[in-house]
């Protein structure tokens, strides 16, 4: 399987770790905004072609796949012009900034039938996975999630530390991981409210936010986002159930009482991001949809598409 990866950003070297763990998989193309930072990740990882161009990789005949890691602003666009060049792809979450171009992608991959999935990290979390096996058995059922989502970006900074040349986004962003992963594990979601505060004076976005959902289940979620909160930074989740309380926090689970629990076997590695690249891998060889495909989480984006709504009064 020969890749091209867009995006030579932090997140861009994370898949490129996960990638080099997997046998039969070789990234063949590396696409940067920058060639000279570009060629110096590409040589890094020993990868021989890199390039400013997504149309460059696409027009190379050997490239099986593509995985976007690239700025929010350019994910649908770029899926669609994988997918036109009939290459799989898989894009980052999230999948859009909007629903209509979210929907543009759905339309797009079954038009070709190609493998379009989305980075929706949760689902394949071991963590979340442990709870997941869990529900689908019977054994427990969700009452309420309570989640944080925190960070202290007051400057258009990247997980490196590094000048952004994009605007990150709360709603369409961070909270993706949270509406698509309650509705994974809850049900179907049938109420959503936003409230958003202050927006920065030039990045124009809001800082902070909080949204409400419920699921069909009667399950409900709290989940509070701020670029503001000065440590402890990261995604925490409080699943209260009917049989326990547990507290996710990446690839580790505790229960309520703070207690570590095992996770180590529950799939081949303990990094998220490298299950979901292994599911994407897998899905195209074995000609399956893949979890997290396009049209699994569709749901998600209508969700906020409609909490933007709110928030617009459109």
């Amino acid at each position: 399987m020969k890749i091209a990866l867009a995006g030579a950003g932090a997140f861009g070297e994370k898949h490129l770790d996960g990638l080099k763990r997997m046998d039969g998989v070789d990234v063949v193309s590396l696409i940067g905004r920058r060639l000279e930072p570009t060629q110096a990740i590409a040589d890094k990882y020993g990868i021989a072609h890199a390039c400013t161009d997504l149309a460059e990789s696409l027009a190379m005949p050997e490239v099986d796949a593509v995985i976007l890691c690239t700025p929010t602003q350019m994910h649908a666009d770029q899926a669609i012009q994988c997918m036109a060049a009939g290459k799989h792809v898989q894009v980052e979450i999230p999948l859009a900034d909007s629903l209509a171009d979210a929907e543009a992608v759905l339309a797009k991959q079954q038009a070709t039938g190609l493998t379009c999935m989305v980075g929706h990290t949760r689902r394949f979390n071991p963590s979340h996975q442990y709870l997941h096996r869990r529900i689908v058995a019977g054994e427990l059922a969700i009452q309420q999630m309570d989640v944080q989502t925190y960070f202290f970006r007051r400057q258009n900074m990247n997980a490196k530390g590094e000048a952004r040349s994009w605007t990150d986004h709360l709603l369409w962003h961070h909270a993706a991981h949270t509406v698509d992963l309650f509705a994974y594990q809850a049900g179907p979601i049938v109420q959503a409210n936003v409230l958003e505060g202050p927006h920065h004076p030039e990045l124009g976005i809001a800082m902070d936010m909080s949204i409400q959902l419920k699921a069909e289940s009667g399950a409900i979620c709290t989940l509070s986002l701020s670029f503001n909160n000065d440590g402890p930074l990261g995604t925490f989740f409080r699943y209260i159930c009917d049989n326990g309380t547990y507290l996710a926090r990446y690839d580790d689970l505790f229960t309520g009482r703070d207690e570590q629990i095992d996770v180590s076997k529950v799939d081949v590695s303990m990094n998220g991001i490298e299950l979901q690249d292994r599911e994407f891998i897998a899905a195209i060889r074995e000609g399956r949809e893949p979890n997290a495909s396009v049209a699994q989480v569709l749901p998600c984006y209508r969700v906020l598409g409609a909490l933007e709504e709110q928030l617009t009064g459109g």
